[in-house]
């Protein structure tokens, strides 16, 4: 399916061949690899595009289990194929792939691999490679939603009431049905139930760890966020999701929420400088205009390219960062960007 592969740009002692900055009065250039690419040709048109503005020559690399029914994959320069994100080979075939290739900036995409490339930095760091995602305990709080709201909490951020399955109801805690029951470690909509009673609940049939949340009404909204490499929150920018599908917001727009951008800078004040990187985290807004925050993600969302088009350019932000070019990144956005989301297809 057309799949091609570079040559190694390692010598023998296994130093780089390819310079991440060309001569004199020549473009910077960089080699990057999207991790577990999947469908995100979104993201991949996203750095691309930040490239050339940057006036970087750039290469993009992606891998997947099976590369060549990805469409990121056919879209990127180079593919390659890597054992499931949650196998023990999968980072040093990551790893061994990057000091092959001289890959400089590697940009996770699904939960189920930031621990193992979060624990696995300072291995990427020692071959020259960046890898854009935060500290390990920082993924294991969003990977777990009991930890994320115990997190909330603990912060003083507004958030349902969530509890682990197993322990409810829970003593001295007053619920109001209907509730959600969703896994606790899950993760693009996926397995979440609406029960209006006990009895639902404990009829679920279900083979992983759940938990249970208050149900909130209004308006959603993702806010995605952007960390620079000393862990300082440097854009927020929330949008409305109009539409989902799959997980997905599909219809959206941005808006400069207040009440959103205040809990931006909370949380980033509760992670400190643990952070780096894309994150987001996801938001409803009742009728009396009060927020609660119920999910976070450490890595980009789904809806980032609505945020890029609005001018938060996160891919030219990790790109500077990693050449070491002037800086661009800040929190100047445009609101009420719009964006209709279309299925497109790639063809072999």
């Amino acid at each position: 399916m057309g799949i091609s592969q570079p040559p190694d740009v390692r010598d023998e002692s296994g130093a780089s061949r390819l310079p991440l900055i060309a001569g004199v009065n020549q473009r910077p250039r960089l080699r990057m690899l999207i991790s577990s690419a999947g469908r995100r040709v979104g993201l991949l048109r996203a750095f691309r595009s930040s490239a050339d503005a940057a006036g970087v020559d750039l290469e993009v690399f992606a891998c997947d289990v099976e590369p060549e029914w990805s469409s990121a994959c056919l879209a990127s320069d180079y593919a390659f194929a890597v054992p499931p994100a949650t196998s023990d080979g999968f980072i040093d075939a990551v790893l061994d792939l990057c000091a092959r290739h001289a890959i400089a900036l590697v940009v996770p995409t699904i939960d189920t691999e930031l621990m193992a490339f979060a624990k696995a930095r300072a291995r990427f760091a020692a071959i020259g490679t960046l890898v854009a995602v935060g500290e390990p305990d920082v993924i294991a709080t969003a990977r777990d939603k009991l930890a994320t709201a115990h997190f909330l909490a603990t912060a003083g951020i507004a958030s349902p009431k969530t509890v682990d399955l197993a322990d409810f109801p829970v003593s001295g805690l007053c619920w109001t049905w209907p509730l959600i029951a969703k896994p606790r470690h899950g993760s693009s909509s996926r397995g979440i139930h609406i029960v209006h009673n006990l009895s639902e609940l404990e009829s679920l049939a279900l083979d992983e760890p759940y938990i249970v949340q208050e149900m909130l009404c209004g308006r959603e909204y993702t806010v995605n966020l952007f960390f620079d490499e000393s862990g300082k929150l440097q854009c927020a920018i929330p949008h409305q999701r109009l539409k989902v599908r799959g997980g997905e917001v599909e219809k959206g727009v941005t808006s400069r929420e207040p009440g959103l951008c205040e809990i931006a800078d909370d949380l980033a004040c509760a992670l400190g400088s643990r952070p780096f990187g894309a994150m987001c985290f996801q938001a409803i807004i009742d009728g009396d205009g009060r927020a609660a925050v119920f999910e976070i993600n450490a890595r980009f969302g789904g809806g980032y390219p609505l945020a890029h088009r609005a001018g938060a350019t996160f891919a030219r932000w990790l790109i500077e960062q990693r050449l070491d070019l002037p800086r661009t990144m800040g929190d100047d956005w445009e609101d009420n960007v719009v964006m209709l989301r279309f299925d497109d297809a790639v063809f072999v």
